[in-house]
């Protein structure tokens, strides 16, 4: 599988570990940085990263960032994207089997690294349900459409 990664400072030493794990694990891995610890703003990571996977040139995509919360909410202003946060394997196999979720966003701050490679074995590898989640998933763009204030 195709996996673009990306961080900001506070995810840099899990994206290194995990970037690592998934090739070691045999899938193909993009590096959207951040590059060290040194402090950067998560959407310009962030942004690269989503259009990777909107675009069709990577599967999945994994995010991190202190809480998680950043980084997928700019991952999710891209109309392709459904980016979850994820902090435990309930959550990650949820936003799979429910949402179709492409993007697992982790709060590297909040979990333990054993963890957050269990979050992303079980994202990579369920399976989405469809069925009656498939219209809810279909109502998600929001392109043309109008939002009443």
């Amino acid at each position: 599988m195709k996996i673009a990664i990306a961080c900001d400072h506070a995810g840099f030493e899990y994206k290194e570990r995990l970037a690592r794990f998934l090739r070691e694990e045999g899938h193909e891995v993009t590096d959207f940085g951040a590059y060290s610890a040194e402090s950067v703003d998560y959407p310009d990571t962030a942004h690269p990263m989503a259009d990777a996977v909107e675009a069709g040139e990577h599967d999945r995509g994994i995010t991190l960032c202190g809480s998680g919360n950043g980084i997928a909410m700019v991952a999710n202003k891209h109309a392709g994207i459904r980016c979850a946060l994820c902090w435990n394997t309930t959550i990650a196999t949820l936003a799979r089997q429910h949402n179709d979720a492409n993007v697992c966003s982790l709060p590297a701050r909040f979990i333990a690294y054993d963890e957050a490679e269990k979050i992303v074995q079980l994202f990579l590898s369920t399976g989405f349900d469809g069925g009656r989640h498939q219209q809810r998933v279909a109502k998600i763009p929001l392109t043309g459409r109008t939002l009443i204030p």
